[in-house]
């Protein structure tokens, strides 16, 4: 008698997503499952690589359903519109309901620009490549009269940012704006390289002030002075979907979904959320968001599912972030080590090597996406070694059954 298959639904297709699809796709193969992914394009959004793109720059056209091709993955092209935990279903803005066993929740996040005026109505962000492809369109006009461009947020986004445009306008007054110094996460050689490379690219920087107001021609600052920009382009801030909240599902304060150990909701454990869209708390702390950290725990999630379907035994993730590397045009680089709490260490790569570096970590994910029918390629550099193992460890759980959390003693 023919069984009714488990139904597993993956919402969102970014790095967390397709990992997390590909490598269900290998692990639960000989299982009585299905799996869907769902996402609003068929394009698979190089998010590493989106300041690239905003300077002109042309990336491969990686589809979704060719990267999946030969895993009998079910590819839905459309958007979430709601959550039913209770009847276990998903709503699309194609009028489709789908019912799910698990839900994989990988909605991911966007770029914040509702908390400056003036911002959601005239800054750019590296949101969406087409976004950032109409931004690029604007800017060769720009550079001949020798204009100005703005980037604010000093983080790793708006530092690529800057010195990608920089390196290929060099007409162009680009100005990065920053409430802290840019690069103030890594050690202080790496950020010295950084700030030598800025300066030779011709990269203003405003340290220690705040963008107050957007304009269509300027951005104030809280200093008072108002900055003249003809492109303001934003990397600060992050904001999460707001579907997981509404659908009753716990999340933060900011719309993260609490985890447990396993990376389940805590009120809802058949679904599972990763990457930006995941509550995740480590030995060390809390996980932030980067591929660095969703790929792992999108791979993490995939094992988890694979596991309690055979009714296996499962351990919790342990992850500690391994570098941060920043590219500096197409020939230039720096990767600053670090710690699993993401603080740096005394090693770092600068130049032609750390660009190599670089371009292959941007270059993995959806080779690893394409590959792993193949071959599992690896996605996670460090467990974090001590830092982690005081984390909880878990009890055995069935397919159905949420995991029992016991606290180790950490030796």
């Amino acid at each position: 008698m023919t069984t009714t298959a488990h139904e597993i639904i993956v919402l969102g297709a970014g790095y967390a997503g397709l990992i997390a699809t590909a490598r269900l796709a290998r692990y639960i193969r000989r299982l009585n499952t299905r799996i869907t992914l769902v996402n609003p394009s068929a394009r698979f959004v190089e998010r590493l690589r989106m300041h690239q793109v905003a300077a002109g720059q042309e990336l491969t056209d990686f589809q979704i359903p060719d990267l999946l091709a030969g895993t009998e993955v079910e590819f839905h092209q459309a958007a979430a519109t709601a959550i039913d935990p209770a009847a276990r279903t998903v709503t699309l803005d194609d009028g489709t309901i789908l019912r799910y066993d698990r839900l994989v929740y990988a909605l991911g996040s966007t770029t914040d620009t509702s908390r400056v005026p003036g911002a959601e109505d005239h800054a750019w962000t590296l949101d969406d490549p087409r976004m950032a492809h109409h931004f690029a369109q604007r800017l060769p006009e720009i550079a001949a009269a020798g204009g100005a461009v703005t980037v604010c947020g000093g983080g790793l986004t708006g530092i690529e940012a800057a010195a990608e445009i920089a390196e290929a306008y060099p007409e162009l007054t680009v100005t990065l704006v920053s409430a802290s110094e840019p690069g103030a996460m890594m050690g202080a050689k790496a950020r010295g390289y950084l700030n030598r490379v800025l300066d030779r690219l011709g990269v203003v920087r405003m340290a220690g002030v705040k963008a107050t107001k957007v304009l269509p021609d300027a951005v104030r600052l809280d200093t008072g002075e108002l900055l003249t920009s003809d492109l303001t382009l934003w990397t600060t801030g992050v904001r999460v979907s707001p579907l997981a909240a509404e659908a009753g599902i716990e999340t933060d304060a900011n719309g993260l979904v609490v985890t447990d150990p396993a990376l389940r909701s805590v009120s809802h454990p058949e679904i599972h959320a990763i990457g930006d869209a995941a509550l995740v708390q480590q030995a060390w702390g809390r996980l932030h968001g980067t591929c660095q950290s969703g790929v792992v725990t999108a791979d993490y999630t995939a094992t988890v599912i694979a596991r309690q379907l055979r009714r296996k035994k499962v351990k919790p993730l342990r992850f500690g972030y391994f570098h941060q590397p920043v590219s500096l045009g197409r020939k230039d680089a720096v990767v600053q080590f670090t710690e699993a709490d993401d603080t740096p260490n005394r090693w770092y790569l600068r130049g032609k090597v750390a660009a190599i570096y670089k371009e292959q970590v941007s270059s993995t994910p959806p080779v690893a996406a394409k590959m792993t029918r193949y071959v599992k390629l690896p996605v996670q550099l460090s467990q974090g070694g001590r830092a982690t193992r005081s984390t909880p460890i878990m009890t055995r759980v069935g397919a159905e059954g949420p995991p029992v959390p016991r606290l180790s003693t950490g030796r």
